[in-house]
């Protein structure tokens, strides 16, 4: 295989057809535990760290997807919680402890569900964040590598992983290292969970507002902002759930 682009669409039209038929059931498991937390007016809080992150993005405030969804970052210890900026650095979502003051910050009810998101599973802020969310009896889906995550050690002091501790499991299909087209001297270029990621928060989503609307509820999906209407449609669905779901930061 060469290092090109056309090299690299090949692999993600593979690994997307590959993650879409293996990942078929464990989606619509996934939708079942959030449209319920839906029906029984709960919010999704969306978390992830590092690229991770973007996965966040994803299900939280976007156009097209659900409105009741709040996302969570590191960077609320800074912007909610009050800490000083050179708390965050790159090496922070090895921390544990952090875990225990991002709940805290989060605007969380009972009838809330989780979706985190972590490429190798492992590190310890992921980790323990998920323990919280279990121990408080939520709902928890994870999307991660199963075969990173299966070579990584766990960082976390229990040695547990993410897939150790969630409801559902969603796999992303991405290799060892993530990226995917190897290079003479070694490494790779080319990652693919990001993209895999984004698939399957999509597939999620959809088949949610499938089951809503099974159910003879209306759905309350976002319009894009840019549109006319855009605004008002979407700030008279949020006024549904003030003070549990956070834009803009």
């Amino acid at each position: 295989m060469t290092v090109s682009a056309e090299d690299y669409l090949a692999v993600v039209t593979e690994t997307i057809g590959r993650v879409a038929a293996s990942q078929r059931e464990a989606v619509g498991r996934a939708a079942d535990l959030i449209a319920e937390a839906v029906r029984a007016d709960g919010v999704v809080h969306a978390f992830g760290t590092g690229h991770s992150e973007a996965l966040a993005m994803e299900i939280a405030g976007r156009a097209g997807g659900l409105v009741p969804t709040n996302r969570i970052a590191l960077r609320d210890l800074v912007l909610i919680g009050g800490e000083p900026a050179e708390r965050l650095g790159p090496l922070l979502e090895r921390d544990p402890a952090i875990a225990h003051r991002l709940y805290e910050l989060a605007p969380v009810r009972p009838t809330d569900v989780f979706v985190l998101a972590s490429n190798s599973g492992v590190n310890g802020a992921m980790v323990e964040f998920a323990t919280l969310v279990k121990e408080h009896g939520h709902g928890l889906v994870a999307i991660t590598s199963a075969q990173h995550s299966g070579r990584m050690t766990s960082r976390h002091p229990s040695g547990r992983k993410l897939s150790d501790l969630a409801d559902v499991v969603l796999d992303n299909g991405a290799p060892y290292g993530d990226a995917t087209l190897p290079l003479p001297g070694g490494g790779a270029v080319g990652a693919v969970s990001s993209i895999t990621a984004a698939l399957l928060a999509q597939q999620v989503t959809v088949e949610v507002v499938a089951r809503l609307l099974a159910a003879g509820q209306r759905p309350p999906v976002y319009l894009s902002a840019n549109i006319p209407d855009g605004d008002a449609h979407n700030n008279e669905l949020e006024a549904r759930y003030a003070g549990r779901i956070r834009r803009g930061s």
